[in-house]
Parts: structure tokens; C-alpha cells; sequence
């Protein structure tokens, strides 16, 4: 039987892009998923009439992750529809903007790592007692967190504060890991290099960007939605395994760690 079967998934940013495809790949794998939006109700839309299609249980809120008041309720909900969370899948995450390190004033670097990195750890500590309980009843819970080639690499010119929230993912990926084993919760990371396709590259990239990215990737192609969804799937699946610390990359070869 499927590991994720009857698996109970938060998946946050999940109506658009790499979010709507993990929502969509993890109902396929068996699990009832509950996602977050912030303004993609059409996206949430389409994942339940898949959801009903393969008779599985979905339910979706919007809610601002930028502050405790957003993401206390849109936890307390989704564990309240789901009757507990076994997988999170901290996805919520945006460039907002290019900006050189000197045009990077408080206010933008602030708004950026509230959003890539704070909403991450909001999330996760909301979500904290139901996957310890989950972990303590049906044997192990597992939290996938999406980072970014960016945050290896230092990402593209203007990336900065992006790049370097991306980065804390990861360490935080790797601490959390360490503290929250015992219980039995494991804790990975997901780093996608080029996937076209999303909003993120449909507003912060440009064509001529994308072909000279394209043309130093040993596969020779940009990723898509599904390259990512696959691996969070995988990851999400270890909730009983032994891989937990660990970050994958999904670039098509352009950077090994």
C-alpha cells in the first residue's frame, strides 16, 4: 500500500504553481489535503474537484502568513478538517522584488524574511503539537520546507535578501531536524533551481535570463511544477524513514552540493 494513503497534508501556497502541483501530487499519492492561499482561490478551486474526483477529503482557507494572527487559525483549521496533520509542506515564499543591497531598505528586507523565512517557522510551530501527536500515534510525521537554488548559490543579481532567507531555510531545516527527531517527526528541504512555468519566474524572470540559465543546465531544459512535486511527494512520504536533515536539489544538474 502507497505509504501516504490516509495521510492528512498542510500545504501552504498550495492554489498556484509549485504549490497547486504538490497539492494535486499528494492527493494522487492517497493523502486528504487541506491548502493554504493567499489570493488563488481559482487554483484551490481545482484541487478540490480533483479531490472529489478521487475520493478524497479536501478543504482550503486563505490566511496572511506574515503574522502569528494569520497562521494560528489557518493551522487550527486545517488540523480541525484533516483530524490532525501528518505532512507540512511549508511552500509560501515570494522574490517580491529585485533589489540591489544598497536599495534594500529596512522595511523590504524585514517584509521578505517575514515571508520566505518567518512564515516557515509560524507555520511549523502551530502545526508542532498535531505532528507530535501524529508522529506518537501513527508512526512519524514528516515537514517538507521549500528553499531555493538561490539559497546554495546566492541566486541571481538583486536576490539578495530572497537568497539569503532561502539560505536560513535551509539551516533551519537542518536544526529543526536535530530538535524534533526524537519525536519522530522528520524534517527535509526541497532547493529547485529554473521552473518555468510559476508566477515567480513569470514576474522575475526574463526570457533572455531563462535561455542563458537553460543553456549552462547539464539536462539541457528549465524544471517544471511537477519536478518539484515528485520530490516533495518523496520527501512527505518519509514520515517513517531515515532521511530527515537532508536538502534536495532539483536543478538538472547545474549545481551539486
Amino acid at each position: 500500500m502507497n505509504k501516504l494513503h490516509g495521510k492528512r497534508a498542510l500545504v501552504t501556497a498550495g492554489a498556484q504553481g509549485i504549490g497547486l502541483a504538490i497539492g494535486s501530487h499528494l492527493l494522487r499519492a492517497g493523502c486528504d489535503v487541506f491548502v493554504h492561499y493567499h489570493r488563488s482561490a481559482e487554483g484551490a478551486a481545482t484541487l478540490a474537484a480533483e479531490a472529489a474526483a478521487l475520493g478524497r477529503r479536501f478543504a482550503s482557507a486563505p490566511a496572511d502568513l506574515t503574522s502569528t494572527e494569520g497562521c494560528d487559525p489557518l493551522v487550527a483549521a486545517a488540523a480541525g478538517f484533516l483530524g490532525g496533520i501528518d505532512v507540512l509542506v511549508n511552500n509560501a515564499g515570494s522574490l517580491i522584488a529585485r533589489r540591489a543591497f544598497a536599495e534594500a531598505a529596512d522595511e523590504f528586507w524585514a517584509d521578505t524574511m517575514s515571508l520566505n523565512l518567518g512564515s516557515v517557522r509560524r507555520v511549523t510551530r502551530a502545526a508542532l503539537p498535531h505532528l507530535a501527536a501524529a508522529a506518537a500515534a501513527r508512526g512519524g510525521a514528516s515537514i517538507v520546507n521549500l528553499a531555493s537554488l538561490a539559497g546554495r548559490k546566492g541566486g541571481h543579481t538583486g536576490s539578495l535578501a530572497y537568497a539569503t532567507a532561502k539560505g536560513a531555510v535551509l539551516t533551519f531545516t537542518r536544526a529543526l531536524a536535530t530538535e524534533l527527531g526524537p519525536q519522530g517527526i522528520r524534517v527535509n528541504a526541497l532547493a529547485p533551481g529554473l521552473i518555468l512555468g510559476t508566477s515567480f519566474h513569470n514576474t522575475h524572470t526574463t526570457p533572455e535570463s531563462a535561455r542563458a540559465t537553460v543553456a549552462g543546465i547539464p539536462l539541457a531544459r528549465a524544471g517544471n511544477a511537477d519536478d518539484v512535486a515528485r520530490a516533495a511527494v518523496f520527501l512527505a512520504g518519509e514520515f517513517d524513514g531515515f532521511i530527515t536533515g537532508a536538502t534536495l536539489d532539483i536543478n538538472g544538474g547545474v549545481y551539486a552540493a
